[in-house]
């Protein structure tokens, strides 16, 4: 069988797809990878489903021995990667032999990187899904010894790269109001969206704390709030009144307030932010989320047809003229030594 056998690996290793929506009311959030987008870059470069499951690399990866030929993809916060010692490009596909070792170093952005097989990961799934849910106590992170198998791949091509969108530097995290925003006065809100923050030091697949200068954010009677559902996206007031961003793996339920959610589409960004990166709230109208989602959402069909060969072959090169193909030109009778073109 083809696949991935783990020789070693980093301590937030884990395999990862879109999740189990739809078990809130049994106590089980989605989960899934922490940048999805990434899962969707992966796929695109090898020409298969988004919903299959790839490895999860949070801040370093490991060493692996392939135990067939495959195809691979690697996605995500870029990180050092070598087969067989030659490194290999990120963010593209590439052919293993059987028995070459992948070894996939530290993160040199971001935090959580993708290792794809042609044919998904194809460990056994568990309400329906593959992803391991590491607060959830569904499943466990990737240990040495562990087999990796890749599902059916029916695709051929490799060499692909793609231009990721740059999320793993932390920017703008675009929030619309949620029904408990209105606990929070209009100055605290209007505060909020002006502030300078930096993801602090207390973030897992959970959740990502926010650090500021100056007063924390508070809201009317926050003590009294009964706990409700909560969605990744939310952002919860802890006591001290700092903002957690919930992401995939957070709890189903929690009392603390909630000051408004940010767009699903800015999630990746937040998960991404290494410690100290500096991120910023902007409110935006639920009108306009559900529009800049839309877009984002068209976006990310595009991919497939974002992908091109690492190496291209000029004679296949549609755009060839509009490159330049000439660094400079010589006289065939110029005497190179009164040029000084030999010196």
């Amino acid at each position: 069988m083809s696949g991935f056998r783990v020789l070693q690996a980093g301590p937030v290793v884990s395999v990862q797809d879109m999740g189990r929506p739809g078990l809130l009311e049994r106590g089980i959030s989605q989960g899934g990878a922490a940048d999805v987008l990434a899962l969707a870059e992966g796929a695109a470069l090898l020409r298969q489903d988004a919903g299959l499951a790839a490895l999860e690399m949070g801040g370093i990866g490991g060493t692996f021995e392939a135990t067939g030929a495959l195809r691979i993809a690697l996605t995500g916060a870029p990180m050092q990667a070598t087969l067989e010692g030659v490194a290999l490009a990120w963010n593209a596909s590439h052919q293993v032999a059987a028995g070459q070792k992948l070894v996939i170093g530290a993160a040199r952005r971001g935090v959580y990187g993708y290792l794809h097989l042609g044919g998904g990961i194809a460990t056994d799934p568990l309400l329906g899904s593959r992803a391991v849910h590491l607060m959830g106590g569904i499943g466990r992170a990737a240990q040495a010894g562990d087999l990796l198998p890749a599902g059916p791949d029916t695709g051929r091509e490799t060499g692909l790269g793609i231009t990721p969108e740059d999320r793993f530097a932390g920017g703008v995290l675009r929030i619309v109001e949620s029904f408990q925003s209105s606990l929070f006065p209009d100055a605290v809100l209007a505060r909020f969206g002006e502030t300078a923050f930096a993801r602090g030091g207390r973030a897992n697949r959970m959740g990502v704390e926010m650090v500021s200068d100056g007063a924390g954010f508070s809201a009317a009677g926050q003590l009294n709030i009964l706990s409700e559902v909560i969605a990744p996206g939310d952002v919860q007031m802890t006591g001290d009144g700092k903002p957690f961003v919930l992401l995939r793996e957070c709890q189903t339920t929690g009392g603390y307030p909630r000051i408004g959610t940010v767009l699903p589409c800015d999630l990746a960004r937040v998960a991404q932010a290494g410690q100290g990166a500096a991120l910023r709230f902007e409110w935006v109208t639920l009108q306009d989320g559900l529009e800049i989602q839309a877009r984002y959402d068209a976006q990310v069909k595009t991919l497939p047809s974002r992908c091109a060969p690492l190496v291209r072959d000029p004679a296949e090169m549609a755009d060839l003229l509009s490159y330049q193909l000439i660094s400079g030109a010589v006289s065939a009778g110029a005497d190179p030594f009164d040029t000084g073109e030999n010196r």
